[in-house]
């Protein structure tokens, strides 16, 4: 039995009889883990009070019309729903999103390209300050060589012991303090040539001042030489790639050709907007004061679990402190969509069209939907689940939809296209987007344990729009673009 499955039989033999003692209506938090001083709290922290950015509204598009785009990746402050211990003062938080025009925001505006139709982009990496300097990476953790235990203001996250940008050969005079942050975008599911695909030895520093060793040019050309379907961009750099796309280095990149238009009346009847959105889906950790916070120092979530508890040695002279430690895996303990923590939606009583993102590091997400009365936070008087159609994957729409399915496993990086019917809810009640994947790695187990007391809930739809009768409720019926695949005719192992 290894060190996981031991821990999971411990969780679930402690957890039995310790749900035996506990008042009915409490299993919400019986497993919640308090992660420890100077972090926010789930709990405390509003639920279905902030309106989801819908990452296909037309206004948070790039205009790609000319067939060439400068983007950069910057510094912005934005605001998650977050707020303060005392539950009610907004908390701002600090984020490197992508943009133009010097709008950066997280997750990155949409690209919204044609099939087959050739975009130029020219990636700019701005990480820096109104005087030109390298800006200091946003995500720090305990210090404990410098400042007082649970006091999360310390050194940068960052593992330079790690296999990364600056520990190449030939580039080990480089540092995030002289330098800067290295970037390179990667669009993850797109058909890209190999020089612009993102290779994690392709990064720049900001004002291309360092260059990987394999880096080609400031300019990316996207052929576009796929289906419609979902795609999205993140940054890749070598040895940080976890790091950048958490601090807010992830977006839409959607596909459209002659049947899957994003237009109303389009040939297959798909819904388009506003009743078609696009969601990112990320598990986050942050600070009372509103920063993001990522694990690296020993005391930190996670830490005993692949450092201390895996007998690990760590060379003081490289670890100061203990840290910092790249670590296994990561999982949040808030919820985020489009940088939103919990967010809510309001839709009509007809079909959407939902577009799902799993931008997690670690998180395998398996999502439910349930019924709820209005202003319910919770599954206590829940119904469901409710069935819902899904009609496309990683590489664009499927040979034909799949119906009537109420659980929808996403692993980390998988974008899934589904048809939700919001007919068949009560006029004003809400539905729940619910999480039973778990908190930890997937081992298979549906619902896997929860430790963490706010993760099963990601996400809301207030049923409280009239229905526009000038827009027709359309339904998929032509879909007809995924392979079909044949009974297998021979079995290698």
């Amino acid at each position: 039995m290894n060190r996981r499955e031991f821990l999971k039989l411990s969780m679930a033999t402690g957890a039995a009889s310790y749900l035996a003692t506990l008042p009915l209506g409490s299993l919400s938090r019986a497993f919640a883990a308090t992660q420890g001083p100077g972090l926010s709290d789930p709990a405390l922290q509003p639920k279905f009070a902030t309106a989801v950015p819908n990452a296909l509204d037309p206004g948070f598009i790039y205009d790609t019309s000319k067939g060439k785009i400068k983007v950069a990746v910057g510094q912005t402050v934005q605001n998650t729903g977050l707020v303060a211990p005392d539950g009610v003062t907004p908390v701002p938080t600090t984020v490197w999103g992508y943009g133009d025009n010097k709008i950066y925001t997280w997750p990155g505006r949409t690209f919204e390209v044609r099939s087959y139709e050739t975009l130029e982009v020219k990636w700019e990496n701005r990480l820096i300050d109104a005087l030109g300097a390298p800006l200091p990476y946003i995500l720090t953790g305990k210090d404990n060589t410098s400042v007082g235990y649970g006091d999360y203001t310390g050194r940068s996250v960052v593992d330079t012991n790690l296999h990364w940008a600056y520990s190449l050969h030939g580039y080990q005079q480089y540092s995030l303090a002289t330098d800067g942050v290295p970037i390179v975008p990667h669009v993850h599911g797109g058909h890209s040539d190999f020089q612009f695909d993102g290779n994690p030895e392709f990064f720049f520093s900001p004002g291309w001042g360092v260059r990987g060793p394999q880096w080609v040019e400031k300019k990316y050309l996207y052929d576009n030489s796929q289906p419609a379907g979902t795609v999205w961009y993140h940054d890749h750099a070598l040895g940080i790639t976890r790091l950048n796309v958490y601090t807010g280095m992830a977006g839409f990149y959607i596909i459209r050709d002659d049947f899957d238009t994003g237009l109303a009346g389009n040939p297959l009847d798909l819904p388009a907007f506003p009743y078609e959105a696009a969601f990112a889906i990320q598990d986050k950790m942050f600070k009372d004061n509103g920063e993001l916070f990522y694990p690296a120092f020993p005391g930190d979530p996670f830490y005993d679990d692949f450092i201390t508890g895996e007998g690990a040695t760590l060379p003081p002279a490289l670890f100061p402190g203990g840290g910092p430690t790249g670590l296994a895996e990561f999982f949040g303990d808030h919820m985020v969509v489009n940088g939103v923590i919990w967010p809510q939606m309001n839709v009509e009583p007809r079909n959407y069209r939902l577009r799902f993102l799993n931008g997690c590091d670690s998180r395998f997400l398996a999502a439910q939907f349930f019924e709820v009365p209005p202003g319910a936070m919770d599954f206590s008087t829940a119904t469901g689940p409710l069935p819902f159609n899904v009609i496309g994957s990683d590489q664009g729409l499927a040979s034909s939809p799949t119906t009537g399915q109420t659980t929808l496993l996403m692993e980390t990086g998988s974008r899934y296209d589904v048809i939700f019917d919001f007919k068949t809810v009560t006029p004003g009640n809400r539905v729940i987007m619910k999480n039973i994947g778990g908190d930890e790695p997937f081992g298979g187990d549906i619902p896997g344990p929860q430790v963490f007391g706010e993760t099963d809930r990601v996400m809301a739809f207030d049923v409280v729009l009239p229905l526009d009768t000038a827009v027709p409720d359309v339904s998929p019926k032509g879909i007809n673009f995924g392979p079909v695949v044949p009974t297998p005719t021979r079995l290698r192992k």
